[in-house]
């Protein structure tokens, strides 16, 4: 087991994310930590049948509720070429990889979990 940052994103981005579609996640706020960053899909679902639809995704099929995915955060922006940011601060993610999903209790904000990985 080794601790890792979280950081908890409703589905569909949560799986955008993952599958390497959706590199920047936007936030209101931002953090000095770059490095490795689990991608933990909230309980909660954004509904938006636009992207629904755009990428074939069906609302029941995503996980939730679990760590889905690491990636490397490597930077934060005010201005990104992403049709997928808009601000006010993208977070720049990186090397996107799906994981065999982890059950976890989503948390606000950035945060440290202590779990044991495997990838899918």
């Amino acid at each position: 087991m080794r601790t890792y940052k979280v950081l908890t994103v409703r589905q569909p981005w949560a799986h955008l994310i993952i599958e390497g579609i959706k590199p920047v996640e936007n936030r209101t706020w931002c953090t000095d930590y770059r490095g490795p960053l689990l991608i933990h899909a909230a309980k909660a679902y954004h509904t938006d049948r636009n992207i629904e639809a755009l990428y074939d995704l069906e609302k029941d099929d995503l996980i939730r509720g679990a760590i889905i995915g690491i990636v490397d955060l490597i930077d934060i922006v005010t201005k990104h070429r992403s049709a997928f940011f808009d601000g006010p601060y993208g977070w720049v993610l990186s090397r996107p990889r799906r994981l065999r999903p982890v059950p976890l209790k989503g948390q606000l904000k950035l945060y440290d979990a202590r779990v044991s990985l495997r990838a899918a």
